[in-house]
């Protein structure tokens, strides 16, 4: 049976030091006796509300913008309706820069202004900061984007943090999946990995990509690494066209692949390169040579719902910059539906009961959210198809839901 993890446990099994303190973005020192505070917040007057958390500035608010637009044009689509039961959802949202204890002081901010439920955080190490602080007021809390396993579940001690859910999949997920992909569809029994090490999302997809893809017959003929800011890679791509693989697995972010590719094509590694989800944004990157039979998993291909990509373009005067909205989107969805419950049962918001209405809600419901439908396993991840995309010339297409 799995346990309810414990505010200290989660720090430690985690790695995460989650200190509160005055900070730039939220202001205000953070504290976790403010979860009655907030419940009497929450219940007053006839709004529900919600919170946005992400980085809207920073070295990564390319994610962070595109979760919180994406969450709040969702937000704002259900008051357009009539809100939840007659009341409208307030959405309060705040800027964490992308740091962790930045983040721990939002949310307890959150707190104390009455949300009931949080749309949050955006990358895994303010996520796994947020969701430590969270257990004390078993907040519901659905990341839009945040895809390490600890977030929702340490698999050392068996425990689910059981207020957390994701609407994205998982690192082990895409790294088995790919690794399925290039073995079964495509074929390839010779494969090489070139990543950042220290880096928990790409040493996460490395890893579990070369367990599978040996534990399907293949063979991994090499495994480069490279360190944070490098920008110099021929020589781990060097060492790789010494090795002679049919396919290298490359699982960076875009900007890194951008260069990673350059690089192969000047030394003359031709072979195809296959990536995660970091990929999202690799246009204007790589060229239609460089990205010849590659793929990469998403958790969206463009196109494949034309209502929320326009209704993006209406609401914020351009089109959705990456696979990040999208999530945002369905990571709102998911809190709506188990704020929903938890009014349809006449709970005042943001009490004990409610909050925990929230979270049943969701963990036994079915979301038919704009990256696929789907549901919740035990360990709070979505249970949905992959969207592998290929390139026409630059530009990444949907080649099939797998």
């Amino acid at each position: 049976m799995k346990k309810m993890i414990s505010r200290r446990n989660f720090l430690a099994t985690a790695g995460v030091v989650a200190a509160a303190g005055v900070l730039t973005a939220c202001g205000g020192s953070s504290s976790s006796t403010a979860a009655s505070t907030g419940a009497d917040a929450a219940a007053s007057g006839d709004t529900i509300k919600v919170g946005v958390l992400g980085p809207m500035t920073g070295d990564v608010s390319v994610y962070g913008q595109a979760v919180v637009n994406g969450a709040t044009l969702y937000l704002k689509q259900v008051n357009e309706k009539g809100g939840i039961n007659g009341k409208q959802l307030e959405i309060i949202a705040m800027d964490e820069q992308g740091d962790a204890t930045q983040a721990v002081t939002c949310f307890t901010k959150m707190c104390d202004q009455g949300i009931t439920a949080l749309v949050g955080d955006v990358t895994t190490t303010p996520t796994l900061a947020v969701a430590a602080e969270s257990a004390d007021y078993n907040m519901p809390m659905v990341t839009a984007s945040a895809t390490a396993e600890a977030v929702t579940y340490d698999a050392e001690t068996d425990t689910v943090n059981e207020n957390v859910f994701r609407a994205t999949f998982t690192d082990p997920f895409q790294g088995i999946k790919m690794a399925d992909y290039a073995y079964q569809r495509l074929g390839y029994t010779k494969a090489a990995v070139i990543f950042q090490k220290g880096a928990d999302y790409n040493e996460g997809l490395a890893e579990n990509f070369v367990n599978e893809f040996e534990s399907l017959g293949g063979t991994i003929v090499d495994q480069e690494t490279y360190s944070e800011g490098d920008v110099d890679y021929k020589t781990q791509l060097t060492t790789i066209l010494g090795k002679a693989p049919e396919v290298v697995f490359c699982p960076n972010y875009y900007q890194e692949v951008g260069q990673i590719l350059a690089q192969a094509e000047s030394i003359g590694l031709a072979v195809p390169f296959l990536g995660g989800d970091g990929w999202d944004g690799l246009e204007g990157y790589a060229t239609a040579d460089q990205l010849k039979d590659a793929y990469f998993c998403a958790n969206y291909a463009k196109g494949s719902n034309p209502d929320f990509e326009d209704a993006y373009k209406a609401e914020y005067g351009e089109e959705y910059p990456n696979g990040f909205a999208p999530l945002g989107y369905d990571a709102a969805m998911t809190v709506v539906y188990g704020i929903q419950a938890a009014e349809d049962a006449g709970l005042t918001a943001g009490d004990d009961d409610y909050k925990q209405a929230v979270i049943d809600a969701i963990a036994g419901g079915t979301i038919d959210g704009i990256t696929g439908t789907f549901t919740f396993d035990e360990h709070h991840n979505p249970v949905k198809q992959t969207a592998i995309l290929c390139f026409d010339g630059a530009t990444p297409v949907l080649k099939e839901m797998f």
